[in-house]
């Protein structure tokens, strides 16, 4: 038996002086070594050697990547954090801005008076408020999966010039945002001012929103951001959102309150 055993070893080895390949599983190799089958590695993979040197076995982690035809394989370490199924991940993101703003809540125009609002409210429901939209921050895109999540981060600033530099003045105004025109999100806030003869009359204030829906429907979404005036102690105040009131003072412009729009798709991991 030793010598059946050595003599096809030998035929082995003449066998790959010969043709310089091996097939394991099939009797047409197409390389050095062509493997048809499963392959059990039970210690180290090295690469990269030579006829004198012994080849890299990498690192903990490292995984192997490909350089190209006629190139060697390397180790790499990959700075990718593995996600468990029932996590989420940012697979996108959309950013717009605006300085179009809106200049149509003015003295000529008289705040609703509405305080309240609520999840869901129609942006053309008049009784819920007078809502207006800032155009330039539309975004349209499409939910794959109604355990995703949305992320808004919005922030425009706001200017008033009170008729009467030197009198206290105040307007309360809100925020919102809208998905397929229902309200998801909202913030009320307000600007006033004491005296603000030393910018006269000009008073600035900078708004943020930010805010996770969750759960959000699959399907196409049309998010938008559309603010309203609730209250003003001067009627004859006048008021901008994302757009300076004048460009003649030498407080602000269009640029320094301009909108900023942040939408982020977080979504929920999954394999099966």
């Amino acid at each position: 038996m030793k010598k059946t055993v050595y003599c096809c070893v030998a035929g082995l080895l003449t066998s790959i002086q010969a043709y310089a390949q091996v097939g394991v599983g099939t009797s047409t190799p197409n390389s050095i070594l062509d493997v048809n089958g499963k392959t059990t590695l039970r210690k180290e993979l090295r690469v990269g050697g030579t006829s004198s040197q012994v080849g890299n076995a990498g690192l903990n982690g490292q995984v192997l990547v490909s350089q190209g035809q006629n190139l060697p394989p390397v180790w790499k370490s990959l700075n990718v954090s593995f996600i468990e199924e029932g996590q989420y991940k940012l697979v996108n993101s959309y950013l717009s801005s605006d300085q179009a703003g809106i200049t149509n809540l003015s003295s000529s125009n008289a705040a609703d008076g509405i305080y309240k609002n609520n999840i869901g409210d129609d942006i053309t429901d008049l009784t819920k408020g007078r809502w207006v939209k800032i155009s330039g921050l539309k975004n349209v895109f499409t939910v794959k999966d109604s355990r995703n999540k949305l992320t808004y981060q919005f922030q425009t600033g706001a200017e008033m010039k009170a008729p009467t530099a030197t009198e206290p003045q105040n307007i309360n105004f809100a925020c919102g945002v809208f998905r397929n025109n229902k309200l998801v999100a909202v913030r009320p806030d307000k600007i006033s001012s004491t005296d603000s003869s030393g910018k006269g009359g000009f008073q600035d204030y900078i708004f943020t929103l930010n805010y996770t829906e969750q759960n959000v429907p699959a399907g196409e979404q049309t998010v938008e951001v559309a603010c309203r005036k609730i209250s003003s102690s001067n009627s004859g105040s006048q008021f901008t959102i994302g757009k300076n009131i004048s460009n003649s003072n030498n407080i602000s412009n269009a640029f320094t309150l301009e909108s900023m729009m942040k939408i982020d798709i977080i979504e929920y991991v999954s394999y099966n």
